[in-house]
């Protein structure tokens, strides 16, 4: 699983966008930390995750 953080992310609803297409995208499994706003992607590359998450408005960073 590779980490991200997403410092926009910060409700359920932001959880279920995100989760809804990194999901959709191929996905394997998710693990939020709402707390330090990151999220664990398995099945997608770096570069996919960041791009699909920036498409919906959540810049996100690689840990």
């Amino acid at each position: 699983m590779t980490t991200f953080h997403v410092p926009d992310m910060s409700c359920g609803h932001c959880k279920a966008s995100i989760t809804e297409t990194l999901t959709n995208a191929g996905a394997e499994k998710l693990a939020f930390d709402m707390e330090a706003r990151t999220v664990d992607v398995l099945g997608l590359s770096p570069e996919e995750v960041i791009e699909k998450l920036d498409q919906i408005g959540f810049p996100a960073e690689q840990k």
